[in-house]
């Protein structure tokens, strides 16, 4: 589509396994060498693993295309779910034998002398299965046997396993054990290093006739290269989606823009609306708002001081602001009121001055009750009332509420009435 608009002689990005654009890397050329290697030498077991788009399929391709037709016939198994029994029956069927019988003893005898027949003429028998990791646990278990058709000297059934990363654990599970053990040669296929995938993308840019330069800009293939983490099919999905985008534009070479529009699409992501734009401050401001609205009520949510000196004063207050109450009530106290200490009177030092409420004040407002709190005792409440507290005090306390049986005893709900103590002496 794209072809004319940039000058190529064909689309050089296509994702199918293509052997003209075949770009072996190092760890490319050690996989296809152990296939060789295994086949020609008749090891058995050959398996070859590798991240998903790396280029085991393309591997086998090029093998397949390289390969001496007349000598090395070919199985190849492209869907792995397969049983044990449907496996041996496709093997004999591309073997041309009439598959007369369903006992799979028999259809095993059967495929030993026509895997004989065949090395006696000097050919080789190639089993390749795809995407072995789709295969059932108890076919992998039974392809062992297929390893025991064998001569004194040779295996008589070549067998390439390919199959993604997760393949080499399911080989490692005890059931597996014993096939694990009749593999000869297994190599894993690792992604492009950096300079690699620039590599990879120049190598097929060449195929076509053209440079890299006129087609991207440097910036737009560091950007590819990032994003296809050395995934050979990621770098082709990549580079194609680019060239359409830009010939969409009319752009040439694609810049590094172009390739971020393209990465979003392919991950999936919106783009960011007018919509975000004003959402954000408007959340903004209301934030602000709300913490101006919430500032003047921020003393809530304080915890209360834990100092016992100082937590002590905020008491002192409260009952003397009862006192205040109960004057405006009965102007017979207020004199009394005016004659209580403030505040201001306490004194805290290092040489722990009594404060001056921690002496029995000469005239208290008549009765104060209390509604016992959890953690109050006796001895807390009465310190808290008359801003001191000895044994006697609190024995008399007790004695004007007479159920309390025990001063360290009092329920939480209870109310606690607090005598007058000049007009108790």
């Amino acid at each position: 589509m794209y072809s004319k608009f940039y000058g190529f002689k064909k689309e050089p990005f296509h994702i199918t396994p293509d052997p003209e654009f075949l770009f072996l890397s190092p760890s490319h050329k050690q996989a296809l060498g152990s296939i060789i290697y295994g086949v020609q030498q008749r090891k058995g077991f050959i398996v070859i693993t590798g991240e998903v788009g790396v280029g085991k399929t393309t591997i086998l391709r090029s093998y397949l295309e390289k390969v001496d037709d007349a000598k090395v016939k070919i199985i190849y198994i492209f869907n792995a779910n397969v049983t044990f029994k449907n496996l041996v029956r496709t093997i004999s069927k591309e073997l041309g034998l009439g598959v007369k019988t369903d006992d799979l003893v028999e259809m095993l005898d059967d495929l030993y002398r026509e895997l004989m027949k065949e090395y006696r003429q000097g050919n080789t028998v190639l089993l390749i299965v795809d995407e072995t990791q789709n295969m059932p646990i108890e076919t992998l278990e039974n392809l062992r046997m297929l390893s025991n058709l064998e001569t004194s000297k040779d295996k008589l059934l070549q067998i390439v396993l390919t199959g993604q990363t997760e393949f080499e654990k399911t080989l490692n599970l005890h059931e597996l054990r014993q096939l694990n053990q009749r593999i000869a040669l297994r190599f894993t296929i690792v992604p492009f290093t950096k300079k690699e995938s620039f590599d990879y993308i120049r190598h097929r840019l060449a195929k076509v006739g053209i440079s890299d330069t006129r087609v991207f800009t440097k910036g737009a293939l560091k950007r590819i290269v990032r994003e296809a983490q050395g995934i050979p099919r990621n770098l082709n999905i990549l580079c194609d989606n680019a060239l359409i985008t830009g010939f969409g534009y009319k752009i040439k070479p694609v810049n590094t823009k172009i390739v971020k529009e393209v990465i979003v699409d392919l991950r999936g992501k919106a783009k960011p609306s007018l919509l975000k734009w004003v959402l954000a401050p408007a959340a903004l401001l209301l934030l602000i708002i709300g913490l101006f609205l919430v500032y003047p009520y921020r003393g809530l949510f304080l915890p209360k001081p834990e100092n016992p000196i100082l937590s002590r004063i905020p008491e002192q207050n409260s009952a003397r602001e009862e006192m205040k109450l109960s004057s405006e009530e009965n102007p017979a106290l207020s004199q009394n009121v005016q004659a209580a200490p403030t505040g201001k009177e306490i004194e805290i030092s290092t040489e722990e001055k009594v404060p001056a409420e921690e002496k029995i004040p000469e005239k208290t407002p008549s009765p104060i009750v209390r509604i016992v709190e959890k953690g109050d005792n006796l001895f807390r409440l009465t310190m808290k009332v008359y801003g001191y507290a000895d044994d006697e005090l609190v024995e008399r306390v007790r004695r004007t509420n007479p159920r309390i049986k025990d001063s360290d005893k009092i329920l939480v709900g209870d109310e606690i009435v607090f005598p007058d103590i000049k007009k108790s002496e």
